[in-house]
């Protein structure tokens, strides 16, 4: 190498050394904008699925109480018209009475059961250190002698927790004689809901706290609460999560909250549920996100120092060590290609991840679907096992036998629309029949008896001479038909001569017409949205019309409603029939 190849050789070290310092620049630049964007996407998207897994979890527990609250709101109906404890009251041998309601305590789920007399004496209890006592001042002895139905009333002790009760007059030839009180435990789903992260509470129709996993909170508003003691340390995990270099401001990252609040509605007296969630999953998630990319970053650079600085060194002999040099680039190219395929494979297991948490939020959100269905079901359940408990008593075992029966009908029914859940889990699609759909009708009108019998509702059938055989699940199929005679049956409460029209043709398509004499539709535009209904809080969620229409959509047809010109609703299942030849060849 000659001295004049000197100067060309310096001013090429320079140019080179400013393009990798350049290119270090703009490499950290690079490396604080992506973190802080990864940060500020990653924080939204993940507070966001945080928001809608506790507005499930809200969902889930207003069902819970709603079938707590309804499965004991019968029993005070069943137990005033037993013959064993009128017999009691009329003769006042209560010596076999208390043990009687102790019979029955394990199969209700009470938290007690209580006989009084007329004059509000305990004369039987399943707390035999009770007895004797007088209830003749409480409110819901009081209301019960003064009404025909049901009485709820909740009452606080003085220790500040809340009791729940359902109170009925117990009549004997159109005569008072006692009453019987149902105390509800509500007490075990907030032990239930102390186990998890956040905290629950349960506000009346005036927003006074009945329900809490936090105690000092019940009998306050809300704000009261809230002022009094913190959601359980919510405030400390948000300082916490500041003091995080990586973490954003309070005020940005919480949106202007140190907890996430959410509310639901309990359909039951303008209930309302709430629930505070604090943020430490989606700090914990965002952090591991980030704590790659740093890492990557940094090894990017280590990488460029290393070049840098071995160009620096190996300038001097830059000839005489070409080869060298050679390697030891092929080597670093191996060794990024690596740490390339290693990052690959960590985005392929967290794309996996998210894909699996995606499915379970939708199983989540079926499941609530399929606990509304299993209510029917549950409630039918309950109507045939008191009817075959009265028969029993009365000593008509053949009867009862029926009853067993049908209930064992209703547990195939529920066995089936859990097997839809499994099968949505396994991705496996609907196995589909031909079905009958007359057949389908006669099935779930017999689902339905009890509740049709308990109204006095007038059903008109109106069925072809041959079969109406379509395509599909016939226990999905029945299950629409059952939501839509169940809005049937609640549009006609109240109404005169109730009736409920069925018409099933076959034309084109096969139609099954659901119509009642009830008050019509008042929104038609919502009727099909999720949780949006019409009824008075504690008759329903939303959820049948919903279900409903997707069941019909995913068999090929259609779900329709409107009001009829004389008054009263029509709903009209439209469904592909099945043509003669290929019926034939099944």
């Amino acid at each position: 190498m000659s001295t004049s190849d000197t100067p060309a050789i310096r001013r090429r070290a320079r140019t080179t050394s400013w393009t990798v310092r350049i290119l270090l620049i703009l490499m950290t630049s690079l490396a604080i904008a992506t973190v802080i964007v990864t940060n500020k996407l990653l924080t939204d998207r993940f507070t966001e699925t945080t928001r809608n897994r506790a507005e499930l979890r809200l969902v889930l527990y207003s069902g819970n109480l709603l079938s707590e609250l309804r499965q004991n709101a019968i029993v005070p109906q069943l137990l005033a018209r037993d013959p064993t404890l009128i017999g009691a009251l009329n003769s006042g041998d209560y010596t076999q009475s208390t043990q009687r309601l102790i019979s029955f305590l394990g199969e209700i789920g009470a938290a007690s059961l209580t006989l009084l007399d007329k004059d509000g004496r305990n004369v039987a209890s399943t707390d035999r250190n009770s007895l004797g006592a007088s209830h003749k001042q409480a409110p819901y002895f009081i209301d019960a002698i003064r009404s025909k139905d049901t009485v709820f009333k909740v009452l606080r002790r003085e220790t500040g927790k809340y009791d729940f009760f359902y109170s009925r007059r117990i009549e004997s030839q159109s005569n008072l004689v006692g009453v019987i009180v149902v105390e509800v435990d509500l007490a075990k789903f907030e032990r239930a809901w102390a186990g998890i992260s956040d905290a629950v509470l349960v506000s009346d129709s005036e927003g006074r706290i009945i329900l809490s996993t936090e105690p000092r909170w019940r009998g306050l508003l809300e704000s009261e609460a809230l002022a009094r003691q913190t959601p359980i340390g919510a405030i400390e995990r948000a300082i916490q999560a500041t003091s995080d270099w990586t973490a954003l401001p309070a005020d940005a990252y919480l949106k202007g909250e140190a907890v996430m609040r959410v509310e639901g509605r309990v359909a039951f007296r303008g209930w309302r549920i709430a629930s505070f969630t604090n943020y430490e999953g989606v700090r914990e998630k965002v952090n591991g996100v980030l704590a790659l990319e740093i890492m990557g970053f940094a090894i990017l650079l280590a990488l460029a120092f290393y070049f840098l600085n071995r160009k620096t060194a190996v300038r001097a002999a830059l000839f005489q060590r070409e080869s060298a040099e050679l390697r030891a680039l092929n080597a670093r190219l191996q060794r990024e290609i690596a740490e390339r395929e290693r990052v690959q494979e960590t985005l392929a297991v967290a794309e996996q991840t998210l894909a699996q948490s995606s499915k379970l939020a939708a199983l989540g959100e079926m499941s609530a679907a399929v606990s509304h269905e299993l209510n029917q079901p549950l409630a039918a359940m309950k109507t045939y096992l008191a009817g075959a408990r009265l028969l029993l008593n009365r000593n008509r075992p053949d009867e009862a036998l029926s009853s067993f029966q049908r209930i064992d009908d209703l547990i195939e029914r529920m066995g089936a629309i859990t097997r839809q859940l499994k099968s949505y889990a396994r991705h496996g699609g609907d196995q589909f029949v031909p079905v009958n759909l007359g057949d389908s009708l006669n099935s779930a009108l017999g689902l339905m008896e009890p509740q049709l019998r308990q109204h006095h509702v007038r059903i008109t059938r109106t069925l072809p001479d041959r079969p109406v055989m379509v395509m599909g699940d016939r226990v999905r199929i029945e299950q629409v038909m059952i939501n839509l005679l169940r809005n049937a049956l609640d549009a006609t409460r109240g109404v005169e001569e109730a009736q409920i029209d069925l018409l099933l043709a076959a034309g084109e398509t096969a139609t099954l017409t659901v119509r009642d004499n009830g008050h019509g539709l008042s929104d038609i535009d919502n009727l099909f949205e999720p949780f949006y209904t019409t009824k008075a809080p504690g008759d329903g969620v939303g959820l049948g019309l919903a279900i409903s229409s997707g069941i019909v959509n995913d068999l090929g047809g259609r779900l329709t409603a409107r009001n009829a010109a004389d008054g009263g609703a029509v709903f009209e299942v439209q469904l592909p029939i099945l043509p003669e030849e290929t019926r034939a060849a099944e």
